[in-house]
């Protein structure tokens, strides 16, 4: 049987098997990809796939993201995040706050939907809290710009997180929040897991 770092090896580009997860754990396995110019590569492609798991990439120059089901191939981004996701599906938590949750929300992008992820694209208004929300997935935020968000809970109990361009975080379920940006700005690329 190949490691995992063999089937790497044979399923994606060389920048990608080199690259060490930021994030891996029962839901995803995370990296950061950089790859060199099409130029540098004597005009050879690089490309995800095909996979034996389902991927997303979030392509940090174009900033947006796409799936890649298992079997496919697509263009690797020249710095993205890519997240492979594991064979594991967690059915979402029943909502039992009086909050929605945390997509939709007004003014968000919804990029894809489909059986293993909700993919949205969200940009913080500053001085314009968020709804109070309750988070029913997994997720993967990616951000894409440099700030400080403020979390707010129910009870009042405030975090202020740095956030930078690139910056990736997996979250559990199970939280209820508003969040605000109080410096820079704040957007990212979210990926609820299914």
């Amino acid at each position: 049987m190949f490691t995992s770092t063999l089937m790497l090896f044979f399923l994606l580009a060389a920048p990608l098997q080199e690259a060490k997860p930021v994030i891996d754990n029962n839901r995803v396995s995370v990296r950061e990809v950089r790859i060199p110019a099409l130029s540098e590569r004597k005009g050879k492609p690089l490309t995800i796939g095909p996979r034996g798991d389902d991927v997303v990439a979030i392509d940090l120059d174009g900033t947006t993201g796409y799936f890649v089901p298992k079997g496919t191939t697509h263009p690797m981004p020249q710095h993205g995040i890519v997240i492979e996701l594991k064979n594991v599906s967690v059915p979402p938590l029943e909502n039992k706050t009086k909050y929605p949750l945390a997509f939709p929300r007004p003014e968000v992008k919804k990029v894809l939907e489909n059986d293993r992820v909700i993919i949205w694209d969200y940009t913080w208004t500053a001085g314009k809290p968020t709804p109070m929300h309750f988070h029913d997935k997994d997720v993967v935020v990616v951000y894409l710009a440099d700030g400080e968000l403020k979390s707010t809970t129910p009870e009042g109990n405030v975090d202020v997180n740095p956030i930078s361009f690139g910056l990736t975080k997996f979250n559990r379920p199970n939280r209820s929040h508003t969040e605000e940006v109080v410096k820079g700005s704040a957007r990212a690329i979210i990926v609820e897991l299914k």
